[in-house]
């Protein structure tokens, strides 16, 4: 499911799997904004969230991080490093769940930006 999404986006995209414990998050350069997916984070529809990355766009930002947690989920110096923290509700999801959903996301911001019917379809 993630790659179907992923597949239809046209921005360019990559997933990048750390390990549980252990892994450093890659250093963020100046023009990137790092999300991170946390159930203490901002519930957004979806069209607030395109509006999000298309004002990140408009500013210059070339890339945007979507950070997904381990288990245990993230700590506090991962999230007040972020430049948004984004819920998908109260609830805690399974990664996988969860990638899926953000892919999805994804691909209806960048159909709603570009007035494509599919975020209305149904």
């Amino acid at each position: 499911m993630v790659d179907r999404y992923l597949k239809r986006i046209a921005w360019p995209t990559r997933v990048t799997e750390l390990p549980d414990r252990g892994g450093k998050l890659p250093d963020v350069a100046a023009a990137t904004r790092r999300v991170v997916l946390d159930e203490t984070g901002k519930v957004m529809s979806s069209v607030e969230f395109a509006r999000q990355l298309e004002r990140w766009r408009d500013d210059g930002v070339r890339e945007a991080r979507f950070m997904i947690g381990a288990a245990d989920g993230f700590g506090d110096a991962e999230r007040d490093g972020a430049d948004l923290l984004l819920s998908f509700g109260r609830a805690t999801w399974p990664h996988m769940l969860a990638r899926a959903m953000l892919a999805e996301q994804l691909f209806r911001a960048t159909s709603i930006l570009a007035n494509h019917p599919y975020h209305r379809e149904g």
